[in-house]
């Protein structure tokens, strides 16, 4: 039965984005992405006598997720390919021409005839899932040839399906191809053991690794310097509408501070939006044509992708948005790594991280306009209390690293010889 309902989810999802396609640009790409995929793939994989190691990531924040153990591997074992695959086109279309993997496809929907038709060309030694992968035709096809697969960086908990009644129709079987599991926290160790999977380490978040790599690794972003000057600087990174509200009045309020406002989309009626809403903003495409002449410009919105990692570095205090709709915040490590206090709205419980920095005095959450401005107000006119709170972020960022390595070390002394 569980089967029969997850065919009938997989002929809609591909209907719906068939039909999709025709007015929906991320419906386009990922439809159009995967026609002629084994042709592709057939041409790509000709001749190959490498072996190749198989790392699957659902889109761009699992990417991150996974980057530091596939480069991890690749440096470590140069006689190894890399195959990396996207379901999401905010994926894919961003790293296609990564130079970290080998190869970078789309992964084809999940079929029985596509699963084995993937592992048929590619020939994966090691499968390496992101996070939040279950495709049962692909892993089912993967465990059934006896392929080390792997799950990284997982978090479960007990509302997913896998913990109630209906979850062993499919759930549990998919948790069961697995090879072994790593997992961010105790409590996801729990709950799989609970339910007899055995195969299981605590090593904690790949991404702590990956942030820290982007912090040490620093490079300036052109005009940055001279727009915040000796100024506080508050940098509001992935923001939504629904953060903009909130913000806007402090913003408007206090010129005397540097405000870079980096929203999570850039079309144009976004861009527009924001340029509206915070009256004397200006894009940085703009400011950077002549910064000398912008000087009392005191509102940045950010107009391309790719800078916010590295904005950060720049902040007094980081707001990271999303908390104020319904699906919560963007990547807070992102912030927290520059030992910087991290704000971000009421919607975050579901991000086991940012529940751990809120209790250690690292990041902040607020309900309202009027919690936001009373937390900005005392982390920039309190100094020992701000000091603190930076230094809980410093520690935090630092105790949580090294899951890539534990990772790795698995790797070494069981898959790859």
């Amino acid at each position: 039965m569980g089967l029969i309902l997850y065919r009938i989810f997989l002929f809609l999802y591909a209907t719906g984005v068939e039909i999709a396609s025709v007015f929906n640009k991320k419906a386009r790409l990922w439809y159009h992405g995967r026609k002629k995929i084994f042709k592709k793939l057939n041409k790509a994989f000709k001749g190959n006598d490498a072996p190749v190691i198989w790392f699957h990531c659902a889109s761009l924040g699992e990417f991150e997720q996974g980057r530091p153990l596939l480069e991890s591997l690749k440096t470590e074992h140069p006689d190894h390919k890399i195959l990396l695959s996207f379901f999401s086109p905010s994926g894919y279309e961003i790293h296609k021409n990564y130079s970290g993997a080998d190869w970078v496809f789309y992964m084809p929907l999940d079929s029985h005839y596509h699963a084995r038709k993937w592992l048929k060309i590619t020939k994966p030694k090691l499968v390496v899932f992101v996070k939040y992968e279950f495709w049962y035709f692909y892993l089912k096809a993967i465990h059934e040839r006896k392929i080390p697969l792997l799950l990284v960086s997982a978090l479960f908990r007990k509302q997913q399906p896998f913990f109630k009644w209906y979850g062993n129709l499919l759930h549990t079987k998919m948790l069961g191809f697995y090879s072994h599991i790593f997992v961010q926290d105790e409590n996801s160790v729990t709950l799989l053991k609970q339910i007899h999977i055995q195969n299981v380490t605590l090593t904690g978040d790949t991404r702590v690794d990956r942030v820290l790599s982007v912090r040490d690794h620093w490079t300036p972003v052109a005009g940055i310097d001279r727009f915040c000057a000796d100024h506080a600087v508050i940098v509001a990174g992935s923001t939504w509408p629904e953060d903009d509200n909130e913000l806007r009045h402090f913003v408007i309020a206090h010129p005397e501070i540097r405000f870079i406002i980096a929203p999570h989309e850039i079309d144009p009626d976004r861009l527009e939006g924001c340029l509206e809403l915070y009256p004397g903003s200006m894009l940085y495409s703009d400011y950077l044509k002549n910064p000398e002449q912008f000087d009392k410009v005191h509102i940045l919105i950010i107009d391309n992708i790719g800078k916010l990692k590295r904005l950060y570095h720049y902040a007094t205090i980081c707001f990271v948005g999303g908390g104020f709709g319904k699906d919560g915040i963007h990547n807070t490590l992102e912030a927290a790594v520059y030992g910087k206090p991290v704000v971000f709205g009421p919607v975050y419980e579901h991000f086991k991280e940012t529940v751990e920095m809120e209790k250690v005095g690292a990041a902040f959450a607020v309900d309202n306009v009027l919690e936001l401005e009373e937390t900005f107000n005392e982390l920039l006119q309190d100094r020992e209390y701000y000091h603190k709170a930076c230094q809980a972020a410093t520690d935090f960022m630092q105790q949580s690293a090294g899951a890539t390595s534990k990772i790795l070390s698995f790797i070494d002394k069981n898959l790859i010889y």
